[in-house]
């Protein structure tokens, strides 16, 4: 990490003396930490990113021209919830949506000046938060399913999840880490990356536990897609050989693995269960995908939408896609604005894969996450989970960081 340090020619940051500096990358790592804690309210991830966000600003964290875009797209897909929810505002539960989502645009935001700046160190910081937070919630949702400790408390409908309050979100909240995971696997030699084989097979077993037809194709695909970044942008042969070794090696444990744990009978039901593809809520022209086409239809005769948590008093269940869910909670602004945000990071991200910076390997694992759950939010409402603004604000955070830091070494060898 103190190489890449020496070398972070990201924006150009306050003067910050060596205490506060290191105060602000601890509050990197809690805030990574708290941010698998949220089956309790407040959460510590409130509570710390709160905290985080006074004292970045207290000791000179400074809104740069390049996220002004961010912030019009953010203001205007809140405006947009806001002004749908106007007549709804009398009820509590409204109201609190509404809060949450302009909180969590204040804390993509928030990540995206964060990270701009002293970025490899921060970076790093919040990747170790997020490695340890995946493994308390990991740990929690296992012994919970194996009735170790506080099965209630740990499980949902006989599915793990951990310190969350949904197993479809614990799930979700996973892949980043355990790509962080894998990530260290490819690339270091054993002997150190033992703990993070020990690690990637306890969240992977946590991932499978959840049930989440969702978190287990993202898995998968998130972790295919990464690794072939890695392949394409890696300039060492041996390196390359070692990433499809590794992947080879990593499909055969997990299979074998895969195999005895279905062998238990209460698993292996309730995965044969949950991976079909005839769910009764699925299929029918109310289940999800019929809900999809008549929710856009009802999207196009609505400017204003229906309001916040509204759609289930005329369909039998939630919208389960964001996009949908951004039509009818906040109305055309809201619907054109989120998908737009969306689209627009994945774009500007496409063209950051080749771009060479000291957290290149890190950015990686954060676009191939950010992309799976960008897929995934067109089956599931993934508009107020945590884990996906802080990823959308790492995403706007390395945008600047790696201009600046090309800009930087430009100058830096023409002297």
């Amino acid at each position: 990490m103190a190489s890449l340090a020496a070398t972070d020619y990201t924006l150009p940051a306050t003067a910050t003396p060596p205490r506060i500096a290191a105060i602000q990358r601890a509050l990197m790592w809690a805030v990574g930490a708290g941010g698998a804690i949220v089956f309790i309210e407040p959460s510590p991830y409130e509570l710390i990113t709160l905290a985080s966000v006074i004292f970045f600003f207290a000791t000179g964290l400074r809104m740069r021209p390049v996220f002004i875009p961010l912030l019009i797209l953010l203001f205007l897909l809140n405006m947009g919830y806001t002004i749908c929810a106007i007549y709804l505002l009398d009820k509590k539960e409204i109201l609190n949506w509404i809060l949450t989502s302009w909180y969590l645009a204040i804390t993509a935001l928030f990540f995206a000046m964060v990270l701009s700046e002293d970025t490899a160190s921060r970076l790093e910081y919040l990747r170790r938060g997020l490695i340890v937070g995946a493994l308390i919630a990991s740990l929690a949702g296992i012994a919970g399913y194996f009735h170790l400790v506080g099965y209630d408390l740990f499980t949902l409908y006989s599915r793990a999840r951990g310190t969350f309050k949904d197993p479809n979100v614990l799930g979700a909240y996973l892949i980043l880490p355990a790509l962080f995971l894998l990530q260290n696997v490819v690339t270091r030699p054993f002997s150190k990356s033992f703990g993070s084989v020990v690690g990637l097979g306890i969240l992977s077993l946590a991932v499978l536990l959840a049930f989440s037809r969702a978190s287990w194709g993202q898995l998968v695909a998130c972790s295919a897609l990464m690794l072939i970044l890695m392949y394409i942008t890696t300039p060492s042969q041996p390196q390359r050989t070692r990433i499809v070794a590794v992947a080879i090696a990593a499909a055969v444990c997990a299979a074998l693995l895969l195999v005895a744990l279905l062998s238990f009978d209460s698993i292996g039901g309730l995965f044969k269960e949950r991976a079909s593809f005839h769910q009764s809520y699925d299929s029918g022209r109310f289940g999800r995908f019929g809900r999809h086409a008549l929710g856009f239809q009802m999207a196009l005769e609505l400017p204003f939408g229906i309001g916040p948590l509204q759609f289930t008093k005329f369909f039998p269940e939630d919208t389960h896609n964001s996009f949908l869910n951004a039509f009818m909670s906040g109305g055309w602004i809201a619907g054109i604005c989120f998908p737009a945000l969306v689209f627009i990071t994945v774009i500007m991200g496409f063209k950051l894969i080749f771009v060479r910076v000291p957290w290149q390997r890190t950015y990686l694992a954060i676009f191939a996450a950010f992309f799976g759950t960008v897929c995934e939010a067109a089956i599931i409402d993934v508009d107020h989970w945590r884990h996906f603004w802080m990823m959308l604000g790492i995403m706007w955070a390395m945008f600047a960081a790696a201009h600046a830091y090309a800009y930087r070494a430009r100058t830096r060898d023409a002297l």
